[in-house]
């Protein structure tokens, strides 16, 4: 399954579409101020795929690939879905899955991060970025 993954400000789902505000950046954040992100995840699932659980996780990590936790939590969320198809579709069209996930409140040390999303425990997309330090810090 491939996954297109966009780190935003804000995301929400809504009949099978996603919502976004503040999308596309890589280093708009600043050091150990609380911010908000959200993820949203398009994930094309294959016509033989479809009518089956999955599993999504994304996970945070360092650039060295170490997970990020607060408080001895780890940044994450995931859960399962499961894709149905519509009568009369097509054999061999792939449909598109919309996750939504929201982070409010994050506060990171400056440094380089990236999102990793697993689709049923197998890595399917990354997206890095960077917390930059306050000028005159």
């Amino acid at each position: 399954m491939d996954v297109t993954l966009v780190l935003c400000d804000a995301v929400q789902e809504s009949g099978g579409k996603l919502s976004m505000l503040g999308g596309g950046w890589t280093h708009a954040l600043t050091a150990d101020v609380p911010f908000n992100l959200g993820l949203g995840l398009i994930i094309a699932v294959p016509w033989d795929r479809t009518n089956e659980q999955h599993t999504v996780r994304a996970v945070l990590l360092t650039e060295d690939g170490d997970p990020v936790s607060v408080n001895g939590t780890a940044i994450e969320n995931g859960g399962g879905f499961e894709l149905g198809r519509p009568p009369g579709l097509k054999r061999g069209t792939t449909l598109n899955a919309v996750l939504a996930m929201q982070f409010n409140g994050l506060q990171l040390p400056a440094g380089g991060y990236v999102w990793e999303v697993l689709i049923n425990d197998e890595q399917r997309a990354r997206a890095p970025f960077w917390v930059v330090a306050r000028p005159g810090s």
